[in-house]
């Protein structure tokens, strides 16, 4: 019997086959662990519908940064929930605002362990919730906000922060902060611009994670969902301007804009699997549905697959452990 010539299952025979054909691998320091820290509380505070998450004090973010060092994770990606909030977002920029505070704090305790990262956008400490400074007539003032977005850029960089993550989708943020940081010395500071930031469901929890003072939506800044060539002309247009990293967010809805986005430009490519998508697999897995161990492993082989270089994603402490075990 000569039939079937090609027996692609030859491949498949064993584990240790299966491992030493494998075309896409996992490891710990591809992993980027985002982390809340809020102002004013004693205790962290669990999020409701992030089984797992907290918004951690000073104390145990230091704890929990500590612990992904160890782990071999590669970065934390910081936001900041302080006690007040106004309309040009303030605290963004304030040295002893939360957010510089913490990045002051981990650059100095983890610093040399882990890349220290912080979101650079002011929805978290503007009392509208918006990511931009608004005009009279309630839109977001795009040029006003990049104003903020330099101060807010210096501010984290003098507090320590390796890598700025540009989150707020403003047309040439990238270029503003960049000029903002050389202009003050910090010229080896890095840029991560979510590039493919698209509006959508997916951002629930997080707004609960955030305390987030949104009314409305983003969808005027955001990305429409069904664009993707889109996604890919604002990677394009964030690496001219001097983004280090380009990102796509959120990651499994979105993984075809993330190929095509590792295809065209030559900058590492990072994906955030987002809230929504954290808490559908545990709320599955909860009600037994679904492997919970499995479906988050399988989930970031697929965004690994898709082609980023770094995920950003709230199970990265524990998927770490895992594939040190597998080692």
């Amino acid at each position: 019997m000569t039939f079937p010539t090609h027996r692609p299952r030859r491949l498949r025979t064993s584990p240790a086959v299966r491992r030493l054909v494998r075309e896409t691998h996992l490891a710990p320091s591809q992993l980027v662990l985002p982390a809340f820290v809020r102002e004013g509380i004693s205790e962290p505070v669990d999020i409701g519908s992030m089984p797992g998450v907290r918004q951690h004090t000073l104390d145990s973010l230091r704890r929990a940064a500590a612990e992904a060092a160890e782990a071999g994770v590669g970065g934390i990606m910081l936001f900041g929930i302080p006690e007040v909030r106004d309309a040009i977002g303030s605290g963004a920029d304030d040295p002893e605002g939360i957010l510089n505070v913490a990045a002051a704090a981990l650059a100095s305790e983890v610093g040399d362990a882990l890349v220290v990262q912080t979101d650079l956008c002011l929805d978290e400490f503007t009392d509208h919730g918006h990511c931009g400074v608004l005009r009279g007539d309630g839109g977001v003032d795009n040029d006003a906000t990049l104003e903020r977005y330099a101060a807010m850029g210096v501010a984290q960089a003098r507090a320590g922060a390796t890598l700025l993550g540009l989150s707020g989708m403003m047309d040439g943020q990238v270029a503003a902060v960049r000029e903002a940081l050389d202009s003050e010395g910090f010229i080896d500071t890095i840029i991560m611009a979510y590039s493919a930031k698209y509006a959508g469901a997916f951002y629930g929890p997080f707004r609960e994670a955030v305390d987030s003072q949104l009314k409305g939506d983003r969808r005027t800044y955001q990305l429409d969902p069904g664009n993707a060539r889109e996604g890919v002309r604002e990677a394009i247009m964030d690496v001219e301007e001097g983004a280090d990293i380009v990102m796509v967010k959120p990651a499994m809805p979105y993984l075809d804009v993330l190929a095509d986005v590792r295809a065209t430009v030559d900058v590492p490519v990072w994906a955030y699997q987002v809230s929504g998508e954290y808490a559908m697999v545990e709320a599955a897995a909860a009600n037994g549905w679904i492997d919970r161990r499995g479906a988050i492993q399988e989930s970031l082989l697929g965004i690994r697959r898709a082609g980023a270089d770094a995920i950003l994603t709230y199970w990265a402490v524990e998927a770490a452990g895992w594939l040190r075990e597998a080692h």
